[in-house]
């Protein structure tokens, strides 16, 4: 990817925010890395956002 472009997400979905979800997305990050598959997490007011990435 060339400097300065942005990831774009494949997929998103917004949940209930619980403060667990940093543990899971960390998790799915360390073993799902070598299939150049990557999770992202935000908090957009009370909601949680996942995002889903892949090819990076």
């Amino acid at each position: 990817m060339p400097n300065g472009e942005r990831l774009l997400p494949k997929a998103r979905i917004k949940i209930k925010y619980q403060d667990d979800l940093y543990t899971l997305v960390d998790f799915l990050n360390r073993n799902l890395k070598e299939r150049n598959i990557m999770f992202g997490l935000s908090k957009e007011e009370d909601r949680a956002v996942i995002s889903l990435y892949d090819d990076f």
